[in-house]
């Protein structure tokens, strides 16, 4: 204190033991815990000592002798994602396209990211801007499109061949998103519509063709039954008709004889005089049929012309039949 320019200690000066133990220790506690590093499971770091690196910290509760001592470099050893931004890209037919990407990365030798590169995230986000400008440049607009696959396998090389350097393993790129411009999206949709409109037009004339196809086979298939189907008919009627003349014949042929029979009979013809009864048969068989016909002519509605037999026309007399039914 100061009182007319005279300077007065407290009266409690200089403090007792008991009166610094507390602070004392409170800051022993804060210099302790200062110096003390935990580093958790999945992390690394470096520590510098006077400005040279010295160690390397795993995982677990460390002592740094500070002010000799220093954590220069903190990193984690899982994997960890970075995204790329969008940035303009030309194809190779100097197509104007948006590109970005993603890509997985993993620390494997924290004391090669700390001192090969000054950033290793902002190093390896320009490579694989630099990168992906390369690989879409060497593919035309459809190309790139179709050849995510391929475009992630060559950044994938790219990136790892340079980064082992820098102690950082690339696991895996993921190409996003590509968008072409608006000029190039337009004419796209109309490429695209007329492609749908050709694809239309080729699937209806092949559905015509298929339907014309199937319509000649089924009218050639149909001609063909009926046809089969014909020459069928026609050989059964023809056998039909065969055997209506058979038997007919059959049927006439027993007439003939049983009428040749009762002439020989009758009028005492001998056995063995078989042609004369049988001339008689078929001369009185010619009779009866002519006499049916005349009688179902005679039937008929229409206008009637009788046409009366001669000797010429049926070689039948009157004294034959007079024979005959004697």
């Amino acid at each position: 204190q100061v009182s007319n320019g005279m300077h007065y200690w407290p009266s409690n000066w200089p403090p007792s033991s008991s009166d610094l133990f507390w602070p004392v220790c409170i800051g022993a506690g804060i210099c302790l815990k200062s110096c003390v590093k935990v580093v958790t499971t999945g992390n690394q770091c470096l520590v510098e000592r006077m400005g040279k690196y010295h160690r390397q910290l795993d995982p677990g509760w460390h002592w740094i002798w500070k002010p000799l001592e220093a954590v220069s470099f903190d990193a984690t050893t899982r994997e960890q994602v970075l995204d790329i931004p969008p940035q303009q890209c030309y194809t190779l037919d100097n197509a104007p396209i948006k590109a970005d990407a993603v890509v997985y990365l993993r620390i494997v030798d924290v004391q090669a990211a700390r001192y090969n590169v000054e950033d290793v995230r902002n190093a390896i986000l320009n490579l694989c801007l630099t990168q992906l400008r390369e690989e879409v440049g060497k593919l035309t607009l459809d190309e790139s499109f179709s050849s995510r696959e391929r475009i992630n396998k060559e950044l994938l090389l790219d990136l790892n061949g340079v980064c082992a350097t820098w102690g950082v393993q690339i696991t895996r790129v993921e190409l996003q998103n590509l968008e072409p411009s608006r000029d190039i999206l337009v004419a796209m949709e109309l490429q695209m519509a007329a492609e749908r409109k050709k694809r239309a037009a080729i699937l209806r004339s092949e559905g015509e063709r298929t339907t014309m196809i199937n319509e000649a086979e089924g009218r050639a298939k149909a001609a063909t039954t009926d046809a089969e189907g014909r020459s069928k008919a026609i050989v059964f009627e023809a056998q039909a008709e065969a055997e209506r003349q058979r038997v007919e014949a059959e049927g006439l042929k027993i007439a003939i004889q049983t009428i040749a029979q009762a002439i020989r009979s009758s009028s005492g013809v001998a056995e063995g005089n078989d042609k004369e009864s049988a001339e008689a048969a078929v001369q009185f068989l010619s009779v009866i049929r002519y006499m049916e016909t005349q009688a179902k002519f005679a039937g008929s509605t229409g206008t009637k012309v009788l046409m009366f037999p001669t000797k010429d026309s049926i070689p039948l007399t009157y004294g034959g039949l007079k024979h005959l039914l004697n």
